[in-house]
Formats: C-alpha cells, sequence, structure tokens
C-alpha cells in the first residue's frame, strides 16, 4: 500500500493539523509516513500546503509533483492544484466554498460541503476533520479509531473534551464519500 496526498487551504483551516493528523493515525497502524508543511508567513488566511506519504515500504521522498490524492478547501487552492492530481486519482473538494469545480480528464472529483457540515454541527472549525474522515473512507489508510486516538495524543489535554465532536465530524465526511460512490 502507498498512498499520497497533497492538501490544500487557507491559515485557520487546519490544513497543518489534517495532515498531521493522518500521518500519526497512520503511524499507530504501523505504517511507514512523511509528513511535509508548508505554509506562508502569515498568522492566517495566507496558503497552507501539506503533503503526506502513507506506505506499508520505506519513504523516499515527501516531495509529490502529481499526487495520487488532493484536498482542496478554497477556491485558490482548487484552481491552482487541481490540474496536478494524476490521472486515476481522486480529489476531495470543499463544495460549500469552491462552486465551480472543472472537470480533469481521469481524476474522480467528490465534491463535499464541508464547511455547512461543520456549522451544522456548531463549530466552522471542524472542515478538517470532515476532510479527514472522508479521506479515511476513500483511500482505508488509517481507521477512525486511529483518527480519535491521534487526536488524543496530539491535542492538549484542556481540548479533550472537543474530541467527540471531532469524531461526529469524521463520521460526516466518512458519509459523504459513501453516497458519492453509491451514485
Amino acid at each position: 500500500m502507498n498512498q499520497d496526498v497533497f492538501i490544500a487551504g487557507f491559515g485557520g483551516q487546519g490544513v497543518l493539523m489534517l495532515g498531521n493528523l493522518m500521518a500519526y493515525a497512520a503511524i499507530l497502524e504501523g505504517r511507514n509516513v512523511s509528513y511535509f508543511p508548508a505554509y506562508g508567513v502569515e498568522k492566517r488566511g495566507g496558503a497552507a500546503t501539506c503533503t503526506v506519504v502513507i506506505s506499508d515500504e520505506e519513504v523516499g521522498s515527501p516531495v509529490v509533483g502529481r499526487p495520487q490524492g488532493a484536498i482542496l478547501l478554497n477556491p485558490l487552492s482548487a484552481e491552482k492544484y487541481l490540474e496536478r492530481v494524476r490521472p486515476g486519482g481522486f480529489c476531495l473538494v470543499n463544495s460549500s466554498l469552491v462552486e465551480d469545480v472543472p472537470a480533469v480528464d481521469q481524476v474522480e472529483i467528490i465534491q463535499i460541503p464541508m464547511n455547512d457540515v461543520a456549522m451544522e454541527l456548531g463549530d466552522a472549525r471542524l472542515v478538517n476533520m470532515v476532510a479527514a474522515g472522508a479521506y479515511l473512507e476513500k483511500t482505508g489508510v488509517a481507521c477512525l479509531e486511529s483518527l480519535e486516538q491521534a487526536l488524543r495524543d496530539i491535542l492538549p489535554e484542556r481540548n479533550h473534551r472537543l474530541i467527540p465532536l471531532n469524531v461526529k465530524a469524521m463520521q460526516r465526511g466518512a458519509e459523504h464519500v459513501r453516497r458519492a460512490a453509491a451514485s
């Protein structure tokens, strides 16, 4: 098994947390992982990206030019990075913010209203957790229990009370992928 994903959005959407969480969950399951974050100098609102490579074998490089998967959380990211997904790959797009998603030859586009789902659950900061659940459902690189454990290990103790809501957001993201697969 070898999966790589490119995640992009703006600062404040939890892009780096999402990548870190997925990497940590895969490590908990005994996989080899590379996590490569990149962000602008702005505190909020600037570009934020990361690449995560998850494999049963050694990972040679964290740099991925043509990822097999992408999670694009805002219009600028969709415009800039959608075409980079390699043929046969897929892209999870935050359709709450990205209205017109162009078709890309041989790339499966899964539109999920991530901001809307997060707001239905009562917290706009859950966008990244919706994306995490969707990505895990699509790829199977880790299980929900590992993601939950990763949250317990990564988040400060004072935020552990938020874990059940984060798990609910992951479940909702996974539901969207299941519905897309069924249609």
